[in-house]
C-alpha cells in the first residue's frame, strides 16, 4: 500500500501507461529491469549529475527536486531551462516519440510543480528522445492541464484505496519489465484465484 504523501511524478507517466503497473511499482513496490529500463536508469544516471550553466543563450539547471503542495506532486526534474524568461522543463526518454501521451502528462505535472515554485505560467516543455535525439515540444495547453488533472485524481484514488486495476492486453505490454507478473493475457485471473485460495 503506498504511504506517499505526495505523488511521484513519475506516477504520472506509468498510470497513463498502464494502471496495472502503475499499481505494482507505486502501491506493491514491485520492479522489474530489462533492457529498456537498464537504459532508462543508465540515461538518467547521466542526466542526473547536478549541476547548472549556460549552454548558448540557455540557462540550464539539472537534477532539480520539483514539488507542489496544491497538486501534492513531487519528483525530479531531469533538466529545467531558462530563455528570454520563460521556464522549460526538459524530460529525457530513452527511446523514441512513441504512440501515447503519458510522456507530455509528466511533463506537465513539472510544469504544474515549476508554476508553483516560481509564480511564473509555464507554457510549454519538451520531451528528449535519445534515440532519435529529437526533442519534442509539449505545449501545456489547457486540454493536457485538464488530463493531467484528471490523472492525478485517479492515482490519489489508486493510492487511497490500494485496489489492483484489473491488467488489459494491448500492444504496451510488448516490452514491459512487469508483463511476467501482471499476465495480462489473462485479465488478472491468477491473481484473482490465489487471492480466493
Amino acid at each position: 500500500m503506498n504511504n506517499f504523501d505526495y505523488i511521484p511524478l513519475a506516477a504520472l507517466n506509468q498510470f497513463s501507461y498502464c494502471p496495472h503497473r502503475c499499481w505494482r511499482m507505486f502501491c506493491a513496490g514491485e520492479f522489474v529491469d530489462n533492457q529498456y529500463t537498464i537504459e532508462g536508469t543508465s540515461l538518467h544516471e547521466r542526466v542526473h549529475t547536478l549541476g547548472e550553466g549556460y549552454r548558448e543563450e540557455v540557462w540550464q539547471v539539472r537534477a532539480i527536486w520539483l514539488k507542489s503542495e496544491r497538486y501534492q506532486l513531487i519528483g525530479k526534474a531531469d533538466l529545467i531551462e531558462s530563455s528570454s524568461g520563460k521556464l522549460y522543463p526538459v524530460e529525457y526518454k530513452r527511446g523514441r516519440k512513441g504512440e501515447w501521451d503519458n510522456d507530455a502528462l509528466q511533463v506537465c505535472a513539472q510544469a504544474l510543480c515549476l508554476e508553483e515554485m516560481t509564480g511564473e505560467t509555464v507554457s510549454e516543455g519538451f520531451v528528449y528522445y535519445a534515440q532519435s535525439h529529437q526533442r519534442q515540444s509539449v505545449l501545456i495547453s489547457e486540454e493536457l492541464r485538464k488530463e493531467t488533472f484528471e490523472v492525478i485524481s485517479a492515482i490519489k484514488a489508486l493510492f487511497s484505496t490500494g485496489k489492483m486495476p484489473i491488467p488489459v492486453y494491448d500492444k504496451r505490454c510488448k516490452g514491459c519489465s512487469l508483463y511476467a507478473q501482471c499476465l495480462p493475457q489473462l485479465g488478472g485471473k491468477v491473481k484473482l484465484y490465489q487471492e480466493v485460495m
